[in-house]
C-alpha cells in the first residue's frame, strides 16, 4: 500500500468516525430536549395543582402568566386576552423602539402610514 492509499483509507476512517460522533451527539442532545421538556410538563402540572386547590396562588400564577405571555395563541391557552398592539415612532438612531407588547428583546414593527383617501 503506498502513502496516498494509506492515508486515503485513514481519511475516509476519520470521515465514518466523524459521521458516528455527530450521530451519537444528535442522540444525546434529543435524550436531554425530551428531558427537558418533560420536567417542564411536570412542573406545569404541579402548578396547575396547586392552583386549583389554593386561590391566592393561582391569582399570583394569573399574574406572572399575564406578563410572561406575549404570544396571542399562548395568552389564549390561560383565557388571558391578547396584548394591545403598540404603535411606535423610530428613536433618534432610525430604529424602532421596544414596546412591551412586543416582548422582552424583541421590537414592534414600524408603524405603516395611511393615505387619508
Amino acid at each position: 500500500m503506498t502513502g496516498n492509499e494509506k492515508l486515503a483509507k485513514l481519511l475516509e476512517q476519520r470521515k465514518a468516525i466523524d459521521a458516528q460522533i455527530r450521530l451519537e451527539q444528535n442522540r444525546e442532545n434529543a435524550e436531554k430536549k425530551k428531558a427537558d421538556t418533560r420536567r417542564k410538563i411536570l412542573t406545569g402540572a404541579a402548578v396547575l395543582d396547586e392552583a386549583a386547590k389554593h386561590p391566592k396562588f393561582k391569582a399570583d400564577i394569573d399574574k406572572l402568566l399575564g406578563r410572561f405571555l406575549k404570544r396571542a395563541d399562548e395568552r389564549a391557552l390561560f383565557g388571558l386576552p391578547p396584548l394591545p398592539v403598540v404603535p411606535t415612532s423610530p428613536t433618534a438612531s432610525g430604529t424602532p423602539e421596544k414596546t412591551e407588547a412586543a416582548g422582552a428583546g424583541q421590537t414592534a414593527p414600524p408603524p405603516v402610514a395611511v393615505s387619508g383617501k
